[in-house]
């Protein structure tokens, strides 16, 4: 009852942040090009510093072997999720257009604008570098294979021009990501950051949390949330978000890691537990434009799986104790 009232706790700070953002935009306070000017903010500099200071407090020399050695378990899981959303696919008969989509909610999750601060909200920092774990996975999962899925799915190419398309190896090492392998080769240096270097770091970084949920609530505004429908298509993508991508990771931290011999604490277990149930990806929609997909089906999934989740959290929490 106690992580139960706890989550819930959270859960709220989370949905006022994201509401102010919402009334925000709609009464007109915040411009069109607000929200992409706050997502570069971000993801290019705050997320960054963020992962750097994190990296340098609650990291050690010694103990980035184990922090690498887990990266098996969420890498397994997403190939878990990816296996079963193509099953689905054919079982339930997924229409060209809405496949990349589909396959995408299931096996990416929105790390960045819900993920980050729903963790730092839940487990605080300390639990940071177990979340950069499940971020280096993510982040080459979407990159390197869920947009090229999402390309391939355009409609209106034919299957010669489908094959043209490659990884965009450039994505893979987005400005977050250098932001630890940054920190990582600073902490092997063993030397200290000075005082002045700290606070700045940590006070860009501390504008993460904030910027993220009214960036979410901005996207709710845009998106029109009377707009929204559920479908087939749809229900069965966030059944596979919100139930099957986490039961999958809650069998591999208790029943996998053991077997094999796998140390994995109480904090990282809870931590990829409840990051791979967090909503679709934001650039969902986006993506789906470009590739002349289904938006309006993206922007479904996009909006659906974020009000979600806050039903979806507590109830996680409860189980995981």
């Amino acid at each position: 009852m106690t992580a139960f009232v706890s989550s819930i706790s959270s859960v709220v700070v989370i949905v006022l942040i994201m509401a102010l953002g919402y009334i925000l935009r709609r009464a007109g306070w915040l411009a069109d090009s607000f929200s992409g000017n706050i997502s570069k903010l971000i993801t290019q500099i705050a997320l960054p510093a963020s992962i750097f200071i994190s990296v340098q407090n609650n990291l050690t020399r010694g103990s980035l072997i184990n922090l690498f050695e887990n990266l098996l378990l969420p890498a397994i899981g997403v190939v878990i999720s990816y296996i079963v959303a193509f099953v689905l696919v054919k079982i339930i008969k997924v229409p060209v257009g809405r496949r990349g989509t589909f396959i995408n909610t299931i096996a990416n999750a929105n790390t960045i604008f819900i993920g980050m601060p729903l963790n730092v909200a839940l487990f605080g920092n300390q639990a940071m570098p177990y979340f950069l774990i499940y971020y280096i996975i993510n982040t080459v999962s979407t990159w390197a294979f869920g947009v090229f899925l999402i390309k391939n799915d355009d409609p209106t190419l034919i299957k010669e021009e489908k094959k043209k398309h490659k990884i965009e190896w450039k994505k893979l090492l987005p400005m977050p990501l250098v932001g630890f392998v940054v920190a990582v080769l600073w902490l092997l240096t063993g030397l200290k950051l000075p005082t002045f270097a700290s606070q700045t770091f940590t006070y860009i970084g501390n504008l993460v949390t904030p910027l993220s949920l009214i960036y979410i609530g901005i996207v709710l505004a845009n998106s029109g949330i009377k707009n929204v429908k559920l479908d087939k298509d749809t229900a069965v993508a966030l059944l596979g978000r919100f139930i099957l991508a986490p039961a999958v990771m809650i069998l591999l931290v208790r029943v996998f890691a053991p077997a094999i011999g796998l140390t994995v604490p109480t904090l990282m277990s809870k931590t990829f537990i409840v990051q791979s149930a967090t909503p679709a990806l934001a650039v969902l929609p986006v993506l789906a434009n470009e590739a002349h997909g289904d938006v309006d089906y993206a922007t479904n999934v996009v909006v659906l799986s974020t009000l979600l989740f806050i039903v979806v959290v507590p109830i996680l929490m409860m189980i995981i104790g």
